[in-house]
């Protein structure tokens, strides 16, 4: 626990001594000032000391992320998990709080810390995050993983990727593996949306002086293309992850082939990530919304759910039909 500072209230204790843990936890109390780096240098103090080979290892942050004493600035604390990270130490960071919360401190610790950031700001979230998806919360099955996409430029004219703003690399950085990138728990899948337009002539407009937005090259002109261009593959997919206990990363490759489905043949997984992409665009009021409404979002969630056993696609539903309601459309 931290404060003013940090402290040590319970030594490295069994899980089954549930009694024990229990009372110790009702002890704890908030006040004071909070001293995010001191806590943290302690809790991966106690898990190097305790360390298990081939087993679960990680510091789990309870926090807002208000910092006011000690360690403050962001630099610093990302400085501080970046090089705890190599001890093979991973990190959850658990958000709590309205008001002082520091989001983006906390997840950039996260990123940085190989490890994963959940909001809890009910007690329904935090038995989503700590019960039902705890797998995925506590054990990596992959670290710093990365994802190339390469178009064919003689099937996609343009294309741009939907969201991960903070979460964008280099080209060059994909096969550098001192780049930190992102880890995937267990049961937890990775969604990336594109928009492509097409390379044809009814969806490219044409090169005339009227429509250009970008002058023409006075030294070059356009690169021609290699044989592959011809075969009529969409894209090529490269995906690159490191073991949880590896330095050194793994590739693989995936050609993809556009199959012509149109939207309404494609899965409900796919339908209802693109209601959750469009919903994001509508509350940043994104200028590539194109005519999407809130209640539009909300029948395409809603007809998509699919097998909800635990509810969260209902829940996502509820959501937008809420932001439609407050929005007077």
């Amino acid at each position: 626990m931290y404060a003013g500072a940090s402290g040590l209230v319970l030594p490295s204790t069994s899980a089954d001594q549930k009694v024990t843990i229990g009372q110790k936890l009702q002890e704890l109390q908030a006040g004071g000032s909070t001293n995010g780096g001191s806590g943290i240098q302690l809790a991966y103090q106690v898990a190097r000391d305790n360390f298990i080979a081939g087993g679960i290892n990680r510091v789990i942050l309870a926090t807002d992320g208000d910092f006011n004493v000690g360690m403050t600035s962001q630099d610093q604390l990302v400085e501080l998990v970046e090089k705890e990270a190599d001890s093979g130490v991973f990190l959850s960071v658990l958000g709590f709080g309205r008001g002082n919360l520091n989001d983006s401190t906390m997840e950039k610790i996260s990123n940085r810390g190989n490890g994963n950031y959940a909001y809890l700001d009910t007690p329904r979230e935090a038995e989503k995050v700590l019960v039902e998806q705890v797998g995925g919360a506590l054990v990596t099955i992959a670290k710093d993983v990365k994802i190339q996409v390469e178009f064919n430029p003689a099937e996609v004219a343009s294309y741009r990727l939907i969201g991960y703003e903070n979460r964008k690399l280099e080209n060059e950085d994909f096969n550098d593996d001192k780049k930190d990138a992102g880890e995937i728990g267990a049961g937890h899948t990775v969604t990336a949306l594109y928009q492509v337009v097409p390379a044809d002539a009814q969806t490219r407009p044409a090169s005339t002086e009227s429509n250009r937005t970008v002058d023409p090259l006075q030294f070059q002109g356009q690169r021609p293309l290699t044989e592959a261009a011809k075969s009529g593959q969409l894209l090529t997919l490269k995906i690159r992850y490191k073991q949880p206990e590896s330095e050194k990363s793994q590739l693989s490759v995936f050609p993809v082939n556009d199959e012509g489905y149109a939207f309404g043949q494609a899965t409900q997984d796919f339908r209802f990530a693109t209601a959750a992409a469009a919903f994001g665009m509508l509350l940043k009021d994104s200028e590539h919304k194109g005519n999407f409404t809130f209640g539009a979002v909300a029948e395409i969630a809603k007809a998509n759910q699919g097998d909800d056993s635990e509810g969260y696609r209902d829940e996502f539903v509820k959501m937008v039909e809420r932001a439609d309601s407050l929005s007077g459309s």
